[in-house]
């Protein structure tokens, strides 16, 4: 358009000359019209050139302009590049730039990303709070005790966990008086014929660590020969050798003799064959000098790993931990009578194994009334077995 409004004026210079050398001799006054004329038209041609020039450049049109005539060179210059370059750029990139970007990007964002989060991550929680409410029951060892199984290889039990795990029991308890730990453990390790607690069949079961002979057994055993009650007993090679007397009454009145190691140590701190040592040795001494085969074992401070218990299934063993144990191990501290009675008695569970150390004088001196407040309470008292 520039170009056709370039030529338009050279073809006017051309024309405006010619005349002049024709009437011989141009008039001084022949420059004014120009300057009159230069300035007219803007003030004439602002609305008009206004208009045209701002929906041609939106809409693509070539137009040149809206009079042909083109008297002055100011006008088209104005109105095609001043109007043009304002207008169409401020309104296309502002709009589109606005709307699309915070419309669709906020939406999309917010719906979908809180909904589905929140729903799926509280709903499987439940089913584990509940899983634990039924103990599994460990399978009953096939072969002869203190002999290899052959229920796992020995790859297998090099390939378990070691790591140590202590025995202890929480405050808390289910609606039937049974701990949460007893039952959850009994859920997790029952598979290696371990028990943390016993079945939920009313029964409640007495054992006995014996590590060292305190004199109190002989009453003890005399208590539970008075209340027809059978328990059982767990040594160390220790008190077997030092005491055989004590244990052959354990055997002669019904008890079960239980396997506590040769020498009381960590279990699933030892290697797979000084564990397997620790549990043969004492049960091949007790065979051989009583001729009593054993097959529960009771894990020394409690210790234990997944590997451990593999190792004593592997050997024809129940080890056997307990739901119930109370500060009654030193001899040099022993808690009131009244304590320990309310102790004991008020934690009696169905399918409670307690642990009660043989060296404590108030266990001693309160099971007669102990076993008495059970069976009130209807439950029975019976033999682990």
């Amino acid at each position: 358009m520039k170009k056709y409004i370039a030529m338009l004026l050279a073809v006017m210079l051309v024309l405006t000359g010619c005349v002049n050398t024709i009437s011989d001799g141009p008039k001084p006054t022949a420059t004014k019209p120009a300057d009159t004329e230069t300035t007219a038209p803007t003030e004439q041609g602002t609305n008009p050139s206004t208009e045209p020039s701002t929906q041609p450049s939106t809409e693509g049109s070539d137009a040149p302009s809206t009079d042909p005539a083109g008297d002055s060179s100011s006008e088209p210059t104005t109105e095609a590049t001043t109007i043009p370059s304002t207008e169409p750029t401020t309104e296309p990139d502002t709009e589109p730039t606005t709307e699309p970007t915070t419309e669709p990007t906020t939406e999309p964002t917010t719906e979908p990303t809180t909904e589905p989060t929140t729903e799926p991550t509280t709903v499987p929680s439940e089913p584990e709070t509940t899983a634990p409410s039924e103990p599994s029951v460990p399978v009953e060892p096939s072969g002869t005790p203190g002999q290899l199984q052959g229920i796992y290889s020995r790859n297998e039990l090099e390939a378990m966990d070691t790591k140590v795990n202590g025995w202890g029991l929480g405050p808390y308890t289910d609606d039937k008086n049974r701990p949460i730990d007893s039952v959850r453990a009994q859920d997790k390790y029952g598979k290696y014929d371990a028990y943390y607690i016993a079945p939920d069949d009313g029964k409640i079961y007495l054992t006995f660590d014996e590590g060292y002979e305190n004199g109190y057994t002989a009453q003890i055993l005399d208590v539970l020969k008075e209340k027809n009650v059978k328990a059982v007993f767990f040594i160390t090679m220790q008190y077997a050798k030092s005491d055989p007397e004590l244990v052959q009454r354990m055997i002669d009145e019904g008890h079960i003799v239980g396997n506590h190691s040769v020498k009381h140590k960590s279990m699933p701190t030892l290697s797979i064959d000084k564990m397997m040592e620790e549990v043969t040795g004492l049960h091949e001494y007790v065979l051989e000098h009583f001729g009593y085969e054993m097959h529960l074992f009771r894990p020394p401070m409690g210790e234990y790993s997944q590997q451990s218990l593999a190792v004593l299934q592997e050997l024809g063993y129940k080890t056997v931990q307990w739901s119930f144990a109370h500060y009654d191990y030193d001899p040099n501290d022993q808690p009131s009578h009244e304590k320990t009675y309310n102790k004991i008695v008020n934690a009696a569970h169905s399918g409670a194994i307690y642990l009660l150390h043989a060296v404590s004088e108030a266990n001693t001196a309160v099971l007669g009334d102990v076993i008495d407040a059970f069976r009130e309470q209807g439950y029975e008292v019976a033999l682990f077995q």
